[in-house]
């Protein structure tokens, strides 16, 4: 009987292990973290097009990510989408004449955002906008463009 209470004592703490690590899977899936990130920068962007861009999806530079999506919203004047990020400290010598564009993760993965640097010796500080985007190609739009220019080839 000892011994059966052992083995269940195991096989709960492996069941209780196994839980954790899909938690922390789930978590990092879905972009989400428990430990808040202060020591960041924010700086905003404008682009014509997000296609499905989302709060918390990456920055990154070089393809290494430096900072996440915060806010996303549309510009009254302009009818752009202006996307804020937060940037982490440790990368607060990117030139102010730097470029954004939206990226697809392979061919239908996540969208993020992706930095260029310029060459500017003024740095990107809080506040700062980027001027210089690009924004998401839309699949459905290339492939539109792909059919159309194949039918009014062959007409």
């Amino acid at each position: 009987m000892r011994q059966s209470r052992a083995v269940e004592l195991i096989v709960g703490l492996f069941v209780a292990a196994g839980l954790g690590a899909l938690f922390m899977l789930a978590m990092k899936v879905s972009n989400l973290s428990l430990v808040a990130q202060e020591d960041t920068y924010s700086v905003t962007a404008k682009f014509q097009n997000i296609g499905g861009l989302k709060v918390r999806s990456p920055v990154t530079l070089a393809g290494v990510t430096i900072g996440r999506v915060a806010v996303i919203q549309i510009d009254s004047q302009t009818y752009e989408a202006e996307v804020r990020m937060r940037i982490e400290s440790q990368y607060d010598y990117l030139p102010e004449d730097t470029s954004a564009s939206i990226y697809t993760a392979g061919l239908l993965g996540e969208q993020y955002i992706a930095l260029e640097p310029g060459g500017a010796e003024v740095y990107l500080k809080e506040g700062d906008k980027i001027f210089l985007t690009q924004s998401a190609l839309v699949l459905e739009e290339l492939i539109g463009q792909f059919l159309y220019s194949k039918a009014a080839g062959e007409s």
